[in-house]
């Protein structure tokens, strides 16, 4: 939320300067204002959201905070499935304006409303009336009495109205409320902001010229949902803050979801969260995933059944493998000496995110700025990348050297300064002799600049003596030995150095970008199951209902529903039976037949000496719980009534999932 807010800030100044402006120009009944009101336009604020719907919601909330609580008291916000119609639009503008209640079903008695037991016309002119009595009361109130909040807002304060979805809105229910409204703005300061999905041009599309002409318009454009996501990344899963993180796989099923379903970043940070969720449920070691201060107090507090869980981890049992076998004994039986290793690993794994996250940044600094971004122009697919296998092993990580080895002086001055603020940044010490290596090549190339100055002053006059050769022989001869120089060139000073600056931005990927399932007790701190991620966002409803009918133990954990193979159980709820009966029909089914055989399962347990006397009373309440079967499967629509024949049903559905 925090990162949200500070994203939307420019873009709600900017909302609040448009305000500003009209406002004075009301209040202070300009010239220009004075035009306005003449062609009776309507401030409005085109607000260009972006198609992730989704995140809308929170954007306008955020918004509504911030006029509240700087700029105005009246600020109302319509949805268009509240406002089917204009009196719908009247009512609930008035309702979220006087904050109260108002009765939709006197809507239809004369178009009046209810409020606070006086019934007064839902109508513009009521509302223009209601806004010049509360000015009234409230410039009449002395200072002392009144509300501190109310010194925050301005005087004469405007009426806002937030279309939510413009696009969802009827256009006629838009050119009624607009062409009345315009015939009231001289005495109601009302401004318009209109929240788009699309394009600017569907303000075209709904309302005709004779409309539209009506608002005064400008353009508002929020932050992309991409760069949005990206700001995300960096600044909760590209931190060591935070120490649980996501696994390459994990993340590149939140970004697909992203990329190819929604655009929806609060989408993504609920899958952020559910992974969070699952990974503190179903790992018994993520009591360890903490901060780096309380990590030594939880190590101490390990039980000896946690400590055979870490020795069982796949990458613990490689670090065993690697040491010499008194260190295995010891690590493999005695307890405290594992915790003390333990301690000794995580504080490892702590350094390894800090050095990764500022190696990856200086990586970033040099991909970003190449053509055609080998490795990707945002640092998350640079990230996955790097998460996925060792970088330096792909072929996009070697046309990437390849085109940093092109790249001319001034782009890689300007890089070399960026990587030096990265890594000046860190609190520790790991990267001061980077840092003066750093400055030192950048020092080198401020030599080399004053030498090119030179060489340029001696290969000017080197070719005004060659003008002076006129003789034939001699301007030959000096133009072969110019051409054998030229095949024999040697790399420059600069070239040389370029070399050495972009091998040695190669050694620190290969030193620091090692991907995190090299590193002893990555299970700990990282998400891996994408599987799981991935069965609970990627819905399979028809899936998930033929699991529930066919086989209820899946979820409801009650051993009396076990069954082997196909058979059916009498303990099934009916509608499972029902279910397993019907896949054994055709296209059209018996309901009589089906009755019988649903009788014969649930009847299966009684045994041949049931008593006849109740058989009767025992046969209404199977048929009665048969038909509320059959009408569940009928509304989950696995079958529908036959018009061929009345005793039948058709069957909706063919084979098992």
């Amino acid at each position: 939320q925090k990162i949200q807010e500070d994203l939307n800030k420019q873009l709600f100044d900017n909302l609040v300067n448009f305000l500003r402006r009209s406002h004075s120009e009301f209040q202070d009944n300009t010239a220009e204002w004075t035009c306005r009101m003449k062609s009776r336009e309507i401030p409005t604020a085109a607000l260009i959201l972006g198609v992730n719907v989704t995140d809308h919601d929170l954007t306008f909330r955020s918004l509504s905070e911030v006029l509240l609580n700087n700029v105005t008291p009246y600020v109302a916000l319509l949805e268009a499935k509240d406002c089917p119609g204009i009196k719908n639009l009247i009512q609930k503008l008035m309702g979220q304006l006087m904050n109260c209640y108002i009765d939709v079903d006197s809507l239809e008695d004369e178009d009046s409303v209810q409020v606070s037991q006086n019934r007064i016309r839902c109508s513009m002119t009521s509302l223009v009336n209601w806004y010049e009595n509360v000015i009234k009361k409230t410039d009449s109130e002395t200072p002392s009495k009144k509300k501190p909040s109310s010194s925050r807002h301005w005087q004469s304060p405007p009426v806002v109205v937030v279309f939510k979805d413009l696009e969802s809105f009827t256009t006629k229910v838009l050119q009624d409320f607009i062409v009345i409204s315009s015939q009231h703005i001289r005495e109601l300061p009302l401004v318009l902001i209109f929240g788009i999905a699309t394009s600017p041009m569907i303000i075209h599309s709904l309302l005709p010229h004779s409309v539209s002409s009506l608002l005064c318009i400008e353009l508002f454009q929020s932050l992309s949902c991409k760069e949005h996501l990206s700001t995300i990344i960096d600044k909760l899963l590209l931190t060591p803050q935070f120490p649980f993180k996501l696994g390459e796989k994990v993340l590149q099923v939140l970004l697909n979801i992203f990329l190819y379903h929604d655009f929806s970043v609060q989408n993504f940070i609920k899958g952020f969260q559910l992974c969070v969720v699952e990974h503190f449920y179903c790992q018994p070691l993520s009591v360890l995933c903490c901060q780096l201060a309380d990590s030594k107090k939880r190590v101490n507090s390990l039980s000896h059944d946690q400590c055979e869980n870490i020795r069982r981890l796949p990458s613990f049992r490689r670090y065993v493998e690697r040491q010499a076998s008194e260190k295995q004994v010891a690590l493999l039986t005695a307890d405290n000496f594992l915790k003390e290793t333990i301690q000794k690993l995580l504080e490892e794994l702590h350094v390894y995110h800090e050095n990764y996250v500022l190696v990856l940044r200086c990586l970033h600094v040099f991909t970003s700025s190449l053509p055609k971004y080998p490795l990707g122009k945002q640092i998350r697919e640079l990230h996955c990348a790097c998460l996925e296998n060792q970088v330096w092993e792909t072929e996009e990580y070697e046309s990437s050297l390849q085109l940093a080895r092109m790249l001319n002086k001034s782009d890689l001055v300007t890089m070399l300064q960026q990587c030096v603020e990265i890594f000046v940044s860190s609190s520790g010490k790991e990267f001061d002799k980077t840092v003066e290596k750093l400055e030192k090549f950048l020092t080198q190339f401020q030599k080399l600049e004053a030498e090119a100055f030179q060489e340029q002053d001696v290969s000017v006059s080197s070719q005004k003596e060659l003008q002076k050769k006129t003789d034939l022989y001699h301007l030959q001869k000096t133009l072969l030995e110019l051409k054998e120089s030229r095949r024999s060139k040697k790399l420059t000073k600069f070239e040389m150095l370029r070399f050495e600056v972009v091998d040695y931005i190669d050694s620190l990927v290969r030193n620091y970008l090692v991907p995190a399932d090299h590193k002893t007790l990555h299970e700990i701190v990282y998400f891996n199951t994408a599987s799981v991620l991935r069965g609970h966002l990627n819905a399979a409803p028809r899936i998930a209902l033929h699991t529930a009918l066919n086989n209820p133990y899946c979820y409801l954990k009650n051993q009396a529903l076990k069954s082997d193979g196909g058979n059916i159980s009498n303990k099934a709820p009916d509608i499972c039976i029902a279910y397993k009966l019907h896949l054994e029909c055709g296209r059209l089914i018996n309901l009589v037949d089906w009755l019988e055989a649903f009788s014969t399962v649930v009847t299966a347990a009684e045994g041949p000496n049931a008593d006849a006397a109740s058989s009767d009373q025992v046969d209404d309440i199977i048929h009665a719980r048969f038909i509320r079967a059959v009408s569940e499967l009928e509304l989950l629509g696995f079958i529908k009534p036959s018009k061929q024949k009345t005793d039948h049903v058709a069957r909706l559905t063919w084979g098992g999932c």
